[in-house]
């Protein structure tokens, strides 16, 4: 099975494109061109299951069109998509702010999507994505360091009463890499996939670690890599994997 993970940045691009005719236009004006070139790139690679970070469900931006959904159709897939601002924020009341979301997009075959919500920071959307033998949460967690570590704590307690492995995938924002997590990560018993710790922002010369793919036993890492694509402010992760059944089958 291939997972890619993305923040897409609402479609606008990257570098000097989005800061024309005056700096920040390219959030307002958004670029429907730069999309048709992530979704080219997504058609390429093939995945079964796309995590999209910062995913515009129909702003002015897009003229009032669901990035999520346009992605999904090109791929084949269905998609699951929430506004990653809690029901309660004044976020939900702002022009473009409020569809602005993260969205699941998975084969038809892969259909079953819970929404949870941190209880702090500004961003708290968590989509879960359970399949038969495995769950998937994504995340995009704060930009500020306490509010982070108090998300990392719920995180864990939804991880702890989930039956099957787990995955974890998302924009992170450790802007110390993945010494930010490592207590999650011995708490949680996940695993990164991208062993090496390549990083992903900015995309034009990365230098941090700040989205990831955290796996559990049972699940298996049969390829990772992130490739160069300068569609966006962070680059894409491509992940293969499979699920090792308990019996000693594997499901892919």
């Amino acid at each position: 099975m291939r997972l890619v993970l993305y923040n897409i940045r609402y479609g606008v691009g990257a570098g000097l494109s989005t800061h024309l005719p005056v700096p920040g236009a390219g959030y307002v004006l958004g670029n429907n061109a730069n999309l048709e070139r992530l979704i080219e790139f997504l058609q390429s690679v093939e995945p079964d299951i796309v995590g999209l970070i910062e995913v515009d469900t129909g702003s002015i931006r897009t003229r009032n069109r669901n990035q999520a959904e346009r992605i999904a159709e090109a791929l084949g897939h269905n998609s699951s998509y929430e506004t990653k601002y809690g029901s309660n924020s004044i976020n939900q009341l702002l022009p473009i702010l409020r569809k602005q979301g993260n969205a699941f997009l998975a084969a038809p075959t892969i259909h079953n999507e819970r929404f949870h919500y941190f209880d702090t920071g500004i961003k708290r959307l968590i989509i879960e994505l359970e399949l038969e033998d495995m769950a998937i949460f994504l995340v995009h967690l704060s930009l500020k360091y306490r509010h982070r570590h108090l998300q990392l704590r719920h995180l864990y307690d939804l991880i702890e009463r989930c039956p099957k492995p787990v995955m974890v995938v998302g924009d992170f924002n450790t802007f110390w890499g993945q010494n930010e997590i490592y207590l999650f990560q011995k708490a949680t018993g996940l695993a990164s996939a991208n062993v090496k710790a390549l990083p992903s922002y900015p995309a034009r010369a990365p230098r941090k670690e700040l989205d990831f793919i955290l796996y559990q036993e049972g699940i298996v890492i049969e390829h990772f890599e992130v490739p160069d694509i300068q569609l966006s402010d962070h680059l894409p992760l491509i992940c293969d994997f499979h699920v090792a059944a308990a019996n000693g089958a594997d499901h892919t």
